[in-house]
Protein backbone atom coordinates (compact mmCIF):
# COMPACT_ATOMS: atom_id res chain seq x y z
CA UNK A 1 0.00 0.00 0.00
CA UNK A 2 1.22 3.37 -1.12
CA UNK A 3 1.88 5.55 1.75
CA UNK A 4 -0.12 8.86 1.96
CA UNK A 5 0.87 12.26 3.37
CA UNK A 6 -1.08 14.25 5.92
CA UNK A 7 -1.59 17.14 2.80
CA UNK A 8 -3.30 14.01 0.77
CA UNK A 9 -5.69 12.34 3.73
CA UNK A 10 -8.68 14.95 2.20
CA UNK A 11 -8.21 13.19 -1.02
CA UNK A 12 -8.90 9.54 0.86
CA UNK A 13 -11.88 9.86 2.60
CA UNK A 14 -13.38 6.58 3.32
CA UNK A 15 -10.55 4.62 1.99
CA UNK A 16 -7.79 2.92 4.05
CA UNK A 17 -4.64 3.95 3.66
CA UNK A 18 -0.54 3.90 5.51
CA UNK A 19 0.87 6.76 6.45
CA UNK A 20 4.11 7.04 8.77
CA UNK A 21 6.22 9.15 10.44
CA UNK A 22 7.17 10.03 13.99
CA UNK A 23 5.03 9.04 16.52
CA UNK A 24 4.28 12.85 18.41
CA UNK A 25 2.08 11.85 20.81
CA UNK A 26 -0.74 9.40 22.90
CA UNK A 27 -3.63 10.63 24.55
CA UNK A 28 -5.45 7.48 26.44
CA UNK A 29 -9.19 8.49 26.69
CA UNK A 30 -10.90 5.45 28.66
CA UNK A 31 -11.21 2.50 25.88
CA UNK A 32 -9.43 4.80 23.18
CA UNK A 33 -6.73 6.00 22.69
CA UNK A 34 -5.69 9.25 20.09
CA UNK A 35 -2.39 8.68 18.64
CA UNK A 36 -0.60 11.48 17.16
CA UNK A 37 1.40 10.83 13.85
CA UNK A 38 3.94 13.82 12.60
CA UNK A 39 5.09 13.35 8.71
CA UNK A 40 7.31 16.03 7.33
CA UNK A 41 4.08 18.39 6.74
CA UNK A 42 1.36 18.16 9.59
CA UNK A 43 -0.21 16.00 12.46
CA UNK A 44 -2.07 13.20 11.63
CA UNK A 45 -4.81 11.70 14.37
CA UNK A 46 -5.47 7.66 14.54
CA UNK A 47 -8.15 6.29 17.30
CA UNK A 48 -6.99 3.40 18.26
CA UNK A 49 -7.98 0.54 21.17
CA UNK A 50 -4.76 -0.14 21.95
CA UNK A 51 -1.91 2.68 22.17
CA UNK A 52 1.80 1.37 20.88
CA UNK A 53 4.33 0.72 23.24
CA UNK A 54 7.00 2.88 21.92
CA UNK A 55 8.41 5.85 23.28
CA UNK A 56 7.72 9.48 21.51
CA UNK A 57 10.02 10.05 18.60
CA UNK A 58 9.62 6.69 17.69
CA UNK A 59 8.95 6.00 13.93
CA UNK A 60 5.99 4.41 13.17
CA UNK A 61 3.50 3.06 10.20
CA UNK A 62 -0.16 3.34 10.81
CA UNK A 63 -3.01 1.93 8.23
CA UNK A 64 -6.33 2.67 8.90
CA UNK A 65 -9.99 4.08 7.00
CA UNK A 66 -10.05 7.62 6.65
CA UNK A 67 -12.93 9.50 8.45
CA UNK A 68 -13.79 13.35 8.07
CA UNK A 69 -16.15 13.17 11.07
CA UNK A 70 -16.11 15.02 13.47
CA UNK A 71 -12.58 15.49 12.22
CA UNK A 72 -10.18 14.39 9.97
CA UNK A 73 -8.41 11.04 11.17
CA UNK A 74 -8.29 7.26 11.06
CA UNK A 75 -10.16 4.79 12.42
CA UNK A 76 -9.58 0.60 12.34
CA UNK A 77 -6.25 1.57 12.50
CA UNK A 78 -3.23 -1.08 12.77
CA UNK A 79 0.03 0.41 13.60
CA UNK A 80 3.58 -1.04 13.64
CA UNK A 81 6.71 0.44 15.22
CA UNK A 82 9.39 0.42 12.73
CA UNK A 83 12.54 2.30 14.37
CA UNK A 84 11.75 2.71 18.11
CA UNK A 85 13.76 5.30 20.21
CA UNK A 86 15.27 3.89 23.04
CA UNK A 87 15.59 7.22 25.62
CA UNK A 88 13.47 9.68 26.48
CA UNK A 89 13.68 13.21 24.13
CA UNK A 90 15.52 16.06 26.18
CA UNK A 91 12.41 18.23 24.35
CA UNK A 92 8.54 17.26 25.26
CA UNK A 93 7.36 17.75 21.84
CA UNK A 94 3.58 16.48 22.35
CA UNK A 95 3.18 20.04 24.31
CA UNK A 96 1.18 22.60 22.49
CA UNK A 97 3.96 25.08 23.22
CA UNK A 98 7.69 24.68 24.04
CA UNK A 99 8.05 26.23 27.26
CA UNK A 100 12.02 26.46 26.82
CA UNK A 101 14.34 29.05 27.92
CA UNK A 102 16.41 30.06 24.62
CA UNK A 103 19.59 28.41 25.29
CA UNK A 104 18.03 25.49 26.11
CA UNK A 105 16.11 25.75 22.68
CA UNK A 106 19.03 26.41 20.84
CA UNK A 107 21.02 24.01 22.39
CA UNK A 108 18.70 21.23 21.97
CA UNK A 109 17.74 22.22 18.40
CA UNK A 110 18.07 18.97 16.34
CA UNK A 111 15.11 18.09 18.30
CA UNK A 112 13.34 21.29 18.95
CA UNK A 113 13.33 22.24 15.12
CA UNK A 114 10.42 18.93 14.76
CA UNK A 115 8.06 20.81 16.98
CA UNK A 116 5.13 22.11 15.11
CA UNK A 117 5.24 25.79 16.66
CA UNK A 118 8.73 25.92 15.43
CA UNK A 119 8.25 24.14 12.10
CA UNK A 120 5.93 26.94 11.39
CA UNK A 121 8.67 29.84 12.03
CA UNK A 122 10.89 27.65 9.49
CA UNK A 123 7.77 27.39 7.07
CA UNK A 124 7.48 31.37 6.95
CA UNK A 125 11.13 31.39 6.29
CA UNK A 126 11.00 29.42 3.26
CA UNK A 127 7.18 30.94 2.23
CA UNK A 128 9.61 34.45 2.36
CA UNK A 129 12.12 32.89 0.04
CA UNK A 130 9.47 31.45 -2.39
CA UNK A 131 7.35 34.73 -2.43
CA UNK A 132 10.68 36.82 -3.13
CA UNK A 133 11.86 35.01 -5.79
CA UNK A 134 8.27 34.76 -7.58
CA UNK A 135 8.27 38.89 -7.35
CA UNK A 136 11.21 39.13 -8.66
CA UNK A 137 10.96 36.56 -11.50
CA UNK A 138 7.68 38.00 -12.66
CA UNK A 139 9.66 41.30 -13.51
CA UNK A 140 12.10 39.36 -15.33
CA UNK A 141 15.46 39.31 -12.80
CA UNK A 142 17.56 36.63 -13.05
CA UNK A 143 18.81 34.71 -9.86
CA UNK A 144 22.95 34.22 -9.23
CA UNK A 145 24.88 32.62 -6.97
CA UNK A 146 28.20 34.38 -6.31
CA UNK A 147 31.41 33.68 -4.31
CA UNK A 148 31.32 33.19 -0.19
CA UNK A 149 35.36 33.44 -0.21
CA UNK A 150 36.92 36.74 -1.63
CA UNK A 151 40.38 38.21 -1.83
CA UNK A 152 39.34 41.37 0.44
CA UNK A 153 36.36 42.96 2.33
CA UNK A 154 33.50 43.86 0.76
CA UNK A 155 32.68 47.05 2.70
CA UNK A 156 36.03 48.05 3.52
CA UNK A 157 35.93 47.74 7.30
CA UNK A 158 37.42 45.05 9.41
CA UNK A 159 34.85 42.77 10.62
CA UNK A 160 35.72 39.74 8.60
CA UNK A 161 36.06 36.42 9.04
CA UNK A 162 39.61 35.31 7.90
CA UNK A 163 39.99 31.08 6.36
CA UNK A 164 43.16 30.01 5.28
CA UNK A 165 42.73 29.35 1.60
CA UNK A 166 45.60 26.69 0.58
CA UNK A 167 48.87 29.16 0.69
CA UNK A 168 47.51 32.40 1.75
CA UNK A 169 44.30 34.51 3.47
CA UNK A 170 40.47 34.46 2.24
CA UNK A 171 37.50 36.09 3.82
CA UNK A 172 34.26 34.99 3.79
CA UNK A 173 31.89 37.50 2.41
CA UNK A 174 30.00 40.47 3.84
CA UNK A 175 27.82 40.34 0.64
CA UNK A 176 27.30 39.74 -2.61
CA UNK A 177 27.49 43.85 -3.50
CA UNK A 178 30.81 43.93 -6.11
CA UNK A 179 29.56 40.90 -7.85
CA UNK A 180 25.97 41.84 -7.93
CA UNK A 181 26.53 44.90 -9.14
CA UNK A 182 29.00 43.47 -12.02
CA UNK A 183 26.35 41.44 -12.72
CA UNK A 184 23.66 44.00 -13.28
CA UNK A 185 26.24 44.92 -16.18
CA UNK A 186 25.01 41.65 -17.95
CA UNK A 187 21.58 40.99 -17.08
CA UNK A 188 20.62 44.32 -15.37
CA UNK A 189 18.28 42.83 -13.17
CA UNK A 190 19.68 40.29 -10.68
CA UNK A 191 19.26 38.88 -7.51
CA UNK A 192 20.28 36.04 -4.86
CA UNK A 193 19.51 34.14 -2.06
CA UNK A 194 22.37 33.22 0.17
CA UNK A 195 24.39 33.61 3.14
CA UNK A 196 26.69 36.31 4.97
CA UNK A 197 29.03 36.31 7.46
CA UNK A 198 29.86 39.61 9.80
CA UNK A 199 32.15 39.31 12.21
CA UNK A 200 30.63 41.92 14.66
CA UNK A 201 31.01 41.83 18.05
CA UNK A 202 27.17 42.01 18.38
CA UNK A 203 25.53 39.95 21.26
CA UNK A 204 21.92 41.57 20.49
CA UNK A 205 18.58 40.01 19.50
CA UNK A 206 18.50 41.38 15.79
CA UNK A 207 22.33 40.72 14.99
CA UNK A 208 23.79 37.01 13.73
CA UNK A 209 27.84 36.28 12.86
CA UNK A 210 25.99 34.19 9.69
CA UNK A 211 22.53 35.64 8.25
CA UNK A 212 20.59 34.86 4.53
CA UNK A 213 20.97 37.80 2.21
CA UNK A 214 17.40 38.17 0.15
CA UNK A 215 19.68 40.69 -2.69
CA UNK A 216 18.45 42.55 -5.68
CA UNK A 217 20.52 44.54 -8.14
CA UNK A 218 18.86 46.50 -10.94
CA UNK A 219 20.11 48.84 -13.84
CA UNK A 220 18.28 51.83 -15.93
CA UNK A 221 17.79 53.36 -12.79
CA UNK A 222 16.77 57.44 -12.19
CA UNK A 223 17.94 57.33 -8.82
CA UNK A 224 17.06 55.38 -5.59
CA UNK A 225 13.59 55.76 -5.30
CA UNK A 226 13.45 53.47 -8.51
CA UNK A 227 14.97 50.86 -5.79
CA UNK A 228 12.72 51.77 -3.00
CA UNK A 229 9.18 51.24 -5.35
CA UNK A 230 10.89 47.95 -6.81
CA UNK A 231 11.69 46.36 -2.74
CA UNK A 232 8.11 47.59 -2.12
CA UNK A 233 6.68 45.44 -5.06
CA UNK A 234 9.12 42.95 -3.59
CA UNK A 235 7.99 42.87 -0.12
CA UNK A 236 3.93 42.47 -1.38
CA UNK A 237 5.00 39.20 -2.77
CA UNK A 238 6.94 37.86 0.09
CA UNK A 239 4.12 38.76 2.63
CA UNK A 240 1.24 37.87 0.11
CA UNK A 241 3.69 34.30 0.28
CA UNK A 242 3.52 34.18 3.69
CA UNK A 243 -0.22 34.32 4.57
CA UNK A 244 0.24 37.73 6.02
CA UNK A 245 -2.21 40.19 5.76
CA UNK A 246 0.49 43.51 6.41
CA UNK A 247 -0.39 46.14 3.69
CA UNK A 248 2.40 47.61 1.91
CA UNK A 249 1.21 51.51 1.26
CA UNK A 250 1.32 52.20 -2.01
CA UNK A 251 3.28 55.27 -0.48
CA UNK A 252 5.58 54.30 2.10
CA UNK A 253 5.79 57.45 4.56
CA UNK A 254 9.50 58.53 3.72
CA UNK A 255 12.11 60.90 6.12
CA UNK A 256 14.95 62.46 4.62
CA UNK A 257 17.78 61.71 7.55
CA UNK A 258 18.29 65.40 7.84
CA UNK A 259 14.82 65.33 9.49
CA UNK A 260 15.06 62.73 11.77
CA UNK A 261 16.85 65.13 14.57
CA UNK A 262 20.39 63.16 15.59
CA UNK A 263 23.65 64.28 15.35
CA UNK A 264 24.93 61.15 15.11
CA UNK A 265 25.41 59.70 11.43
CA UNK A 266 23.75 56.33 11.38
CA UNK A 267 20.16 55.71 13.35
CA UNK A 268 20.05 54.23 17.26
CA UNK A 269 17.43 51.38 17.57
CA UNK A 270 15.65 54.42 19.82
CA UNK A 271 15.75 56.13 16.92
CA UNK A 272 14.31 53.53 14.96
CA UNK A 273 11.56 52.69 17.36
CA UNK A 274 10.57 56.24 17.76
CA UNK A 275 10.10 56.39 13.73
CA UNK A 276 7.71 53.15 13.68
CA UNK A 277 5.95 54.47 16.21
CA UNK A 278 5.49 57.87 14.46
CA UNK A 279 4.58 56.02 11.01
CA UNK A 280 2.33 53.97 12.66
CA UNK A 281 0.11 56.68 14.86
CA UNK A 282 0.54 59.22 11.82
CA UNK A 283 0.11 57.43 8.63
CA UNK A 284 -1.70 54.23 10.02
CA UNK A 285 1.60 52.53 8.17
CA UNK A 286 4.35 49.60 9.61
CA UNK A 287 7.11 50.61 7.22
CA UNK A 288 8.59 53.94 6.81
CA UNK A 289 11.59 54.91 4.22
CA UNK A 290 14.87 57.16 6.00
CA UNK A 291 16.49 58.40 3.12
CA UNK A 292 19.58 60.35 2.47
CA UNK A 293 21.94 58.67 5.20
CA UNK A 294 25.51 61.04 5.21
CA UNK A 295 28.08 59.94 2.61
CA UNK A 296 30.19 59.31 5.75
CA UNK A 297 28.16 56.29 7.08
CA UNK A 298 27.75 54.93 3.58
CA UNK A 299 30.13 52.05 1.81
CA UNK A 300 32.55 53.75 -0.98
CA UNK A 301 30.06 52.59 -3.94
CA UNK A 302 27.81 54.64 -2.59
CA UNK A 303 26.02 57.52 -4.76
CA UNK A 304 26.20 60.97 -3.52
CA UNK A 305 22.98 63.07 -3.81
CA UNK A 306 23.49 65.71 -7.08
CA UNK A 307 22.36 68.34 -5.04
CA UNK A 308 23.38 67.62 -1.48
CA UNK A 309 26.94 65.89 -1.65
CA UNK A 310 26.98 65.53 1.82
CA UNK A 311 24.17 62.86 1.78
CA UNK A 312 23.58 59.99 -0.15
CA UNK A 313 20.98 58.16 -2.89
CA UNK A 314 20.65 55.49 -0.12
CA UNK A 315 17.82 54.51 1.79
CA UNK A 316 16.71 52.51 5.10
CA UNK A 317 13.47 50.69 5.31
CA UNK A 318 12.10 50.50 9.14
CA UNK A 319 9.46 47.57 9.76
CA UNK A 320 7.77 47.50 13.05
CA UNK A 321 10.52 50.42 14.27
CA UNK A 322 13.77 48.15 13.49
CA UNK A 323 15.66 48.14 10.34
CA UNK A 324 14.95 45.60 7.84
CA UNK A 325 16.30 46.93 4.39
CA UNK A 326 19.11 48.86 3.27
CA UNK A 327 19.77 49.76 -0.03
CA UNK A 328 20.42 52.82 -2.69
CA UNK A 329 22.06 53.92 -5.91
CA UNK A 330 24.98 52.99 -6.87
CA UNK A 331 28.20 54.79 -8.54
CA UNK A 332 28.56 53.90 -12.14
CA UNK A 333 31.21 56.06 -13.52
CA UNK A 334 34.63 54.13 -13.30
CA UNK A 335 36.59 57.73 -12.97
CA UNK A 336 34.06 57.91 -9.69
CA UNK A 337 34.96 54.91 -7.62
CA UNK A 338 38.85 56.10 -8.40
CA UNK A 339 37.91 59.49 -6.72
CA UNK A 340 35.68 57.91 -3.82
CA UNK A 341 38.45 55.50 -3.28
CA UNK A 342 40.90 58.07 -2.71
CA UNK A 343 39.16 60.16 -1.11
CA UNK A 344 38.57 57.66 1.67
CA UNK A 345 42.31 56.45 1.29
CA UNK A 346 41.16 53.22 0.20
CA UNK A 347 43.18 51.42 -2.36
CA UNK A 348 41.82 50.32 -5.71
CA UNK A 349 44.76 47.70 -6.23
CA UNK A 350 42.40 44.71 -4.50
CA UNK A 351 39.53 46.15 -6.13
CA UNK A 352 40.76 46.06 -9.96
CA UNK A 353 38.75 42.84 -11.26
CA UNK A 354 35.53 45.26 -9.83
CA UNK A 355 36.25 48.51 -11.32
CA UNK A 356 36.88 46.64 -14.97
CA UNK A 357 32.61 46.07 -15.29
CA UNK A 358 32.87 49.97 -14.75
CA UNK A 359 35.53 51.05 -17.41
CA UNK A 360 33.76 49.20 -19.96
CA UNK A 361 30.22 50.51 -19.51
CA UNK A 362 27.72 49.93 -16.68
CA UNK A 363 24.27 52.21 -16.59
CA UNK A 364 23.05 53.80 -13.30
CA UNK A 365 22.11 50.79 -10.96
CA UNK A 366 21.19 50.40 -7.59
CA UNK A 367 19.78 47.73 -5.43
CA UNK A 368 19.00 46.62 -2.00
CA UNK A 369 19.34 43.89 0.43
CA UNK A 370 16.86 41.85 3.01
CA UNK A 371 17.76 40.21 6.42
CA UNK A 372 15.96 36.90 5.68
CA UNK A 373 15.41 36.34 9.28
CA UNK A 374 15.30 39.22 10.46
CA UNK A 375 11.95 40.16 8.10
CA UNK A 376 10.30 36.67 9.90
CA UNK A 377 11.49 37.94 13.18
CA UNK A 378 9.75 41.31 12.75
CA UNK A 379 6.78 39.39 10.78
CA UNK A 380 6.27 37.29 13.62
CA UNK A 381 6.92 39.05 16.78
CA UNK A 382 9.64 36.74 18.23
CA UNK A 383 11.82 38.47 20.68
CA UNK A 384 15.13 37.05 19.76
CA UNK A 385 16.50 36.81 16.11
CA UNK A 386 17.56 33.21 17.24
CA UNK A 387 13.96 32.29 16.86
CA UNK A 388 14.25 32.79 13.35
CA UNK A 389 16.98 30.86 12.63
CA UNK A 390 17.58 27.14 12.15
CA UNK A 391 21.11 27.06 14.16
CA UNK A 392 22.31 30.08 14.93
CA UNK A 393 25.93 31.35 14.61
CA UNK A 394 26.70 34.40 16.87
CA UNK A 395 29.41 35.61 19.25
CA UNK A 396 29.28 32.03 21.55
CA UNK A 397 27.18 29.58 19.24
CA UNK A 398 29.10 27.27 16.95
CA UNK A 399 27.12 23.94 17.59
CA UNK A 400 24.68 22.74 16.96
Amino acid sequence: MQRVCSFELSQHVGRRVRVAGWLHSVRRMGALNFVVVRDGWGLIQAVASAAPDARPESIVEVTGVVKSEPQLELHEVEITVTEPVGEVAPVALGKKQLELPLPTLLEHAVIATRHPTRRAVFGTLAAAMRGFRSALEREHFTEIQTPKLVGGATEGGANVFSVKYFDRTAYLAQSPQLYKQIMAGVFERVFEVGPVFRAEPHATVRHLSQYTSLDVEMAFITNHFDVMAQLARVLRGMFEACGSDIVVPEHIPTVHFSEVGTSEPDLSPEDERRLGAWAKETHGSEFVFVTGYPMAKRPFYTHPDPERPAYSNSFDLLFRGTELVTGGQRLHRHADYLAALEARGMSAEPLASYLDAFRFGMPPHGGFAIGLERFVMQLLGLPNIRLATLFPRDLTRLEP
